[in-house]
C-alpha cells in the first residue's frame, strides 16, 4: 500500500483530457502521496538503454525529494539536474509532443531547414506562454525539459510523434498511420485536445496546436495548415 510518504516518480509525459490535470496531480489524487515528482527531459529511450550520455530534469516540490531522487537516479552516463517548477517541466514534456508532428509534417512536405527552426522555435514560445499562465517558469522552458526534448522530439528519428507529422506531410490520413504504429502511442495526437483546452481556460493563445488539431480531425492538410500560419496578423516576437 502507497502512504503519504512514499516518493512517486512520474516519467509519463500528457495532459488528462477531461479535467487538464497534468500526470503528477492526477497521481496525487489517486495515491493520495504529497512527494510526486516529474522526470522529464530529452532521453529515447533506446539511447539511454545503450547507454549514451543523457541529461534529464527532476522537478518536486520539495528540493529535499528532488535532491533524493536525482541521487539515487544519476550515474556516468545519466546527468539529473533539479528544478521545483512541476508546471513548467510537466507541461513542456506534454506538449512538445504536439509541436513535433507539426514538425514531422514539415519534413513530410519536404520544406527546408528554415522552416523547421521557425516551427520549434514559434513552438517553444507556444509552450512557454501557456505554461507561465499555469505558474511555470519561463526559464524552465529554455532547459532540458523545454527547449531540450522540443528539439529531440522533432529532429530525432525514433520520435513517434514527429513519425506521425512526417506521413501526415506525405498525404496519409491518421487512422492509416495509427493503425501501421502496432500499438505504439504517438502521445501528442490525445495530447493535442487537452493542451488546447487548457489554453482555453487560461485565455492563451495557440496556433500551432490549432492547426495540428484541424490536420488530425477537421481534414485540414498540412500545406494548407502551414499556409494560414505564414499569413496570420504581423507581430512583435
Amino acid at each position: 500500500m502507497l502512504s503519504a510518504d512514499n516518493i512517486i516518480v512520474i516519467a509519463t509525459k500528457g495532459i488528462e483530457a477531461d479535467t487538464h490535470k497534468r500526470m503528477t496531480e492526477v497521481a496525487a489524487e489517486v495515491t493520495g502521496s504529497t512527494n510526486v515528482a516529474a522526470l522529464s527531459g530529452p532521453s529515447f529511450a533506446k539511447e539511454v538503454a545503450r547507454g549514451d550520455p543523457a541529461a534529464l530534469t527532476i522537478a518536486a516540490a520539495d528540493a529535499q525529494v528532488a535532491a533524493c531522487i536525482r541521487n539515487e537516479f544519476s550515474d556516468p552516463m545519466f546527468r539529473v539536474y533539479t528544478n521545483d517548477d512541476l508546471v513548467g517541466v510537466e507541461l513542456g514534456g506534454a506538449i512538445k509532443n504536439v509541436i513535433a508532428i507539426a514538425a514531422g509534417a514539415v519534413e513530410g512536405l519536404g520544406l527546408g531547414h528554415n522552416t523547421a527552426a521557425a516551427l520549434i522555435t514559434r513552438g517553444l514560445a507556444e509552450i512557454t506562454r501557456l505554461a507561465v499562465a499555469c505558474g511555470g517558469r519561463r526559464e524552465t522552458l529554455a532547459g532540458l525539459a523545454g527547449m531540450g526534448d522540443l528539439v529531440l522530439t522533432c529532429t530525432g528519428g525514433l520520435s513517434r510523434n514527429r513519425t506521425v507529422g512526417v506521413e501526415l506531410g506525405r498525404g496519409r490520413k491518421l487512422h492509416e498511420i495509427m493503425e501501421g504504429m502496432h500499438g505504439m502511442v504517438a502521445e501528442g495526437v490525445l495530447t493535442n485536445d487537452a493542451a488546447l483546452g487548457l489554453a482555453a481556460r487560461h485565455g492563451v493563445e495557440m496556433p500551432i496546436c490549432e492547426q495540428v488539431h484541424a490536420v488530425l480531425h477537421e481534414e485540414k492538410t498540412p500545406k494548407d495548415a502551414i499556409r494560414d500560419l505564414m499569413g496570420r496578423p504581423g507581430r512583435e516576437e
